[in-house]
């Protein structure tokens, strides 16, 4: 089971990576959709832990291979933590839309503006606080979209169920 798990975390690590290369820029961040739907997909597959641990190795590897900024940390992990820890509880696949958006567009926004000081310098930490949220919300709402139609159509044709049980056995 753990390998199975293992494996399909490190497909969707990939998939994140890969998919940062379709990645527009929203003032001063790079919004990267892929990552949110495959923070949803982590969710519903795997559960919060390992969605955060996918969302901060694709993040490493995106800042290693300058597809992303610093930003990527905290906009990825808190949208698969919140989105993860809601499907967690209630399996409610638009409950966990919601999560990811709040957790990557607020949460994740509002976080980006201390790290953007420390760590990027004065000038991208001087645009105010809530400056990251736009671009956030931008970038999770897309990706959530396409996590939701992907997810929705796995469930309506059976597979969802059919590959969530594989995973546990």
């Amino acid at each position: 089971m753990k390998t199975k798990k293992l494996a399909l975390a490190g497909v969707l690590c990939a998939v994140a990576v890969v998919g940062s290369m379709f990645q527009f820029p929203v003032f001063g961040s790079q919004c990267a959709p892929v990552q949110h739907m495959v923070n949803v997909i982590c969710a519903v597959f795997l559960g919060p832990w390992y969605g955060v641990v996918v969302a901060f190795a694709a993040s490493l590897l995106r800042n290693a291979l300058s597809l992303g900024s610093l930003l990527a940390f905290p906009g990825s992990m808190c949208g698969a933590l919140l989105c993860g820890l809601v499907y967690w509880k209630t399996k409610n696949l638009p409950a966990t839309l919601v999560g990811e958006v709040f957790g990557t567009g607020i949460i994740g926004g509002l976080l980006s503006y201390p790290i953007a000081i420390a760590f990027m310098g004065k000038v991208a930490g001087s645009i105010g606080y809530t400056a990251y949220v736009v671009p956030f919300l931008i970038s999770t709402v897309g990706g959530s979209v396409l996590a939701g139609a992907l997810v929705f159509a796995l469930k309506r044709s059976g597979a969802l169920k059919t590959m969530q049980t594989a995973l546990e056995h």
